[in-house]
């Protein structure tokens, strides 16, 4: 009688609230290797200095590089590296070592308007720092951070909402973070990701998306950051968000 008890409860626990059961996939919190990833590219040696300015060129051609070549790893070493937008492809993963972040610049125009998705609908908007659409099996990993730099932008917003009090993110335009299209298979996992000047992680159409051990991090003072949601998850199936810390203006 125990036994069946206790099989009972098992099973109500595996169970979705719709009475679906709960894949072995959302058992899954293993951290990624990289070692199992490929050749690993520090993103030093292929022009990208710790030094204030900003590279982008540089590390969009090492990933077109990596991608040609069969895939690997970039690898952001200690230190602060500026840069507008990268679009990773296929094969190509990201990975930040403790002390190494990635930070975006606060010129808009490096960051390309293109068709995305915002607030529910598709429209030319202003791209990610770190884009990532169409691709199986992208991983973002590390201990360190990924910042947005979005202390311009914010300011931006809030001056235009003195004299338009109905001024909306649209209104506004400014880039996200992080953005994942369109993509099977995806982990973020352990990396900081803050400052972002609009929203931090934004996940639109895609499969078996898992979020974890991540601080998602943006300030109320001294300027409150606008909608700086931590995850927007956005016609998505199978998603996973387990040990986050989120603290940002709007939602979490």
């Amino acid at each position: 009688v125990c036994t069946s008890v206790l099989a009972k409860k098992k099973q109500k626990v595996d169970l979705f609230p719709d009475g679906t059961p709960i894949p072995e996939w959302f058992r899954q919190t293993d951290e990624v290797d990289i070692s199992k990833l490929g050749k690993q590219y520090k993103i030093t040696d292929y022009g990208v200095i710790n030094d204030g300015n900003i590279y982008t060129k540089e590390p969009q051609a090492l990933i077109d590089k990596i991608a040609t070549e069969g895939g690997g790893v970039v690898v952001v070493p200690q230190g602060t590296f500026k840069t507008g937008a990268l679009f990773f492809k296929q094969g190509v993963h990201l990975h930040l070592l403790e002390g190494g972040t990635l930070m975006g610049s606060d010129d808009c125009s490096d960051f390309p308007i293109i068709k995305t998705r915002i607030e529910g609908e598709t429209c030319l908007y202003y791209s990610a720092l770190v884009n990532a659409d169409g691709i199986d099996g992208f991983t973002i990993s590390g201990k360190g951070t990924i910042d947005g730099n979005g202390l311009r932008y914010w300011k931006h917003f809030w001056e235009r909402r003195t004299w338009n009090p109905k001024c909306t993110n649209k209104d506004e335009q400014r880039p996200r973070l992080v953005y994942i299209s369109n993509c099977k298979n995806v982990q973020i996992d352990g990396v900081h990701l803050q400052n972002s000047p609009f929203w931090t992680t934004h996940v639109y159409n895609s499969e078996n998306v898992k979020l974890l051990r991540l601080y998602i991090y943006s300030p109320a003072k001294p300027v409150k950051a606008p909608s700086t949601d931590a995850i927007d998850i956005d016609v998505c199936k199978n998603v996973l968000v387990k040990h986050c810390y989120m603290s940002v203006n709007d939602d979490a």
